[in-house]
């Protein structure tokens, strides 16, 4: 089996599980032997419960699936208390997702889940589906990362915690180079590209939105080429960031091809509503493509479209 390195942190392999996509702990175990997997990101912790937003929550699209969900979450200290330990069990590596509605909430959130042994925190900075108001608090959801100031400030104060940090960011902006980079030098490790896609559906019956909440993010097949793209761009700008490369994987060459454009590793989200197995199937299949190809490390193949493609780079 080849790792995979992003940053500091070393994986068994490349393949992780996308944050939202698997639940908060092990809810995939009864399919597949989390512990085989590079990673298992949860569904995205704030500090306090969040309800989310109201049904229909779903709704499926012919290049893959509308949601909003809305980050709905126990909250950061039971899911220390009861669900990290699940995960231990099992011996899976765990990347705890956070989020909130400011500096503090995220700030907190993060010293929360590092309690406990996670092996990264993910800084959701992107998720388009919460709307409504925190607790005790006057403030509406916006996307993040969309703002430079607040993501170098959100960064910042969770960089204090000595646990590698990914920022999660978003598809949504022509700024994402500019965002990646503010994130790099305020003490990210890692950037994840990219999240949702946002999107809306209309019942053509009713003429309402099929989603509760009215539009939602689009994630699946569709947003392959956004993902290939998002990485692209900033691997050319900030070669020497990791990326986790995250959108539509539903197949060994959409990893490969995230990989090829600057990714150190991948998640897979929405595919596992279809294929509950797919993440251990991808770790196998990248093991079967790499021996076809005489690839010993995984480092030879990322960013390899910046230098021309193989052959190129092996001249």
């Amino acid at each position: 089996m080849i790792g995979a390195r992003v940053g500091s942190l070393q994986l068994r392999n490349p393949v992780m599980t996308a944050s939202g996509t698997v639940g908060h702990s092990t809810e995939l175990s009864r399919y597949v032997d989390l512990s085989r997997l590079g990673a298992v990101v949860v569904k995205s912790i704030a500090k306090f419960a969040w309800e989310g937003n109201p049904p229909p929550r779903l709704a499926p699209t012919r290049g893959g699936m509308l949601n909003s969900v809305g980050l709905q979450g126990m909250g950061a200290e039971a899911w220390v208390r009861e669900e990290f330990p699940k995960l231990e069990r099992q011996k899976v590596t765990t990347v705890a997702s956070i989020w909130g509605f400011g500096v503090d909430d995220y700030v907190e959130a993060a010293r929360m889940v590092a309690t406990v042994p996670v092996a990264a925190i993910e800084i959701n900075l992107s998720c388009p589906n919460v709307s409504g108001h925190p607790p005790a608090s006057g403030a509406t959801h916006q996307i993040f990362a969309h703002d430079e100031s607040l993501v170098r400030e959100i960064v910042r104060g969770v960089s204090t915690i000595d646990i590698p940090i990914w920022a999660k960011l978003s598809p949504n902006t022509d700024r994402l180079v500019a965002i990646a980079a503010a994130a790099a030098e305020e003490g990210a490790s890692a950037v994840t590209l990219i999240n949702t896609a946002l999107g809306m559906a209309i019942d053509p019956q009713t003429g309402r939105p099929q989603l509760g909440n009215g539009g939602g993010g689009l994630s699946g097949p569709a947003i392959h080429p956004l993902a290939v793209r998002a990485v692209f761009d900033v691997h050319r700008a900030l070669p020497g960031l990791p990326i986790v490369g995250v959108g539509g994987v539903v197949g060994v060459d959409d990893a490969v091809e995230l990989m090829m454009v600057g990714a150190s590793a991948v998640q897979v989200g929405t595919a596992h509503f279809a294929q509950p197995r797919i993440s251990v199937r991808l770790v196998d299949g990248l093991e079967r493509w790499a021996r076809r190809n005489g690839v010993r490390e995984w480092s030879e193949i990322i960013g390899v479209a910046h230098r021309g493609g193989r052959n190129a780079s092996r001249g």
